[in-house]
């Protein structure tokens, strides 16, 4: 009877402060939390004890401390197969920008993404080359065949719209060669190839960004700062540790138009990124956004970003100078739904260059490429 009118109780007690939590939030929840354990372990001390380590687990305590990279960025080619949706917290608050985890071949992500199979690249690369403005103003033409957006988030046709986002000036003003104009770094140091020499920055993503901003310089007349900061050795904190020292070389740096944070993408070992151009093969590039929202939590206020509508309309310039210049060279833009440090320029672009089943020669080789298509697109032609 006693037993019986306990559980009565229970209930009505933890009805009682659920209402109380909708309507006064996440103090009076935990306060219902504390005090139905304290009723539950007095009620049935052996189903307490079976609980309590899953219900802490899952608790919000836990989930704030979770880094950004738990859904790791390799993982974004692997979700065109398996779409997995993983979720990344922020370093002290709840979502931070999410990544890739080294080493692993069957991953995707942002950096997230999942990518559109071979097929799919052929038929947007010939979707590109008769691309029309009446085209591109249809939306779902649009993300069809330019974009790859992952589960974790959403868009719609009045955020990605083609005419708006093409009229926004992305070109950059003529430097005096002493100031530089273009910062080029990267999240994810320690991201290489198949031949890539373990230790060795010069053969990881980092060379590859030495031979893009000396393209950039010795080419085509550019001030170009690379930064050789590994940021990764806590892979899981790689874009909360990234971001002190990006803001400092911009205030340090005010002539900084352009930031490029550039990776290596992860996929599956029987995948190859690789186009020909001039008779060169070389590593597929893919153009990454974030969105700062989830499907779940909408618009994600702590992780906010100003430059959004840059940032894509940066990334949709850059895809269509590709298609133009260079037919499948690029892959579809990956939407995701954080923020990836994107909030810290106007013009920030994140570039995927290849997988780790490239070579270092394949992703060196795509450089030339991609150094033509930014100078189109930065010097307004």
């Amino acid at each position: 009877m006693a037993v019986t009118f306990l559980a009565g109780a229970l209930i009505f007690v933890c009805c009682t402060l659920f209402l109380l939590t909708v309507r006064n939030g996440m103090q009076v929840q935990k306060l219902s939390g504390e005090l139905c354990s304290l009723m539950l372990r007095q009620i049935s001390p052996n189903l307490y004890r079976e609980l309590a380590e899953e219900y802490y687990e899952d608790s919000e305590e836990s989930y704030e401390t979770r880094t950004e990279s738990s859904l790791t960025y390799e993982n974004v080619l692997a979700q065109n197969v398996s779409d997995d949706e993983t979720q990344e917290a922020d370093d002290g608050a709840a979502y931070e920008d999410g990544k890739k985890s080294a080493g692993e071949a069957d991953k995707s992500d942002e950096d997230g993404q999942e990518t559109a199979d071979e097929e799919d690249e052929a038929e947007t690369a010939a979707a590109s080359a008769s691309v029309s403005p009446e085209k591109l103003a249809d939306y779902d033409y649009l993300v069809q065949n330019y974009y790859t957006v992952d589960s974790s988030t959403t868009i719609s046709s009045a955020q990605l719209n083609a005419s708006e986002l093409l009229q926004i000036d992305c070109t950059v003003a003529e430097g005096s060669g002493e100031e530089p104009q273009i910062l080029i770094y990267h999240t994810h140091a320690s991201e290489g190839y198949s031949d890539s020499t373990e230790g060795d920055y010069s053969t990881t993503v980092v060379g590859v960004g030495e031979e893009l901003a000396g393209i950039l310089r010795d080419t085509y007349g550019y001030s170009v700062l690379h930064d050789t900061g590994v940021y990764d050795s806590d892979r899981n904190r790689a874009y909360s540790v990234a971001k002190p020292y990006i803001e400092q070389i911009l205030a340090e740096h005010p002539s900084i138009e352009v930031v490029i944070d550039l990776h290596r993408d992860g996929v599956s070992s029987d995948t190859r990124l690789v186009t020909e151009q001039d008779g060169v093969s070389m590593a597929q590039v893919m153009f990454f956004n974030g969105l700062s929202r989830t499907t779940s939590l909408g618009d994600i206020s702590y992780l906010e970003n100003p430059y959004i509508t840059e940032n894509l309309a940066f990334s949709l310039q850059m895809k269509l100078a590709a298609e133009e210049l260079y037919p499948g060279f690029s892959r579809k833009i990956y939407l995701k739904g954080y923020r990836y440090n994107m909030h810290l320029m106007p013009k920030s672009l994140l570039v995927e260059v290849g997988a780790q089943t490239n070579t270092l020669e394949e992703a060196m080789n795509a450089m030339g490429p991609l150094a033509a298509v930014l100078d189109r697109v930065l010097s307004g032609e």
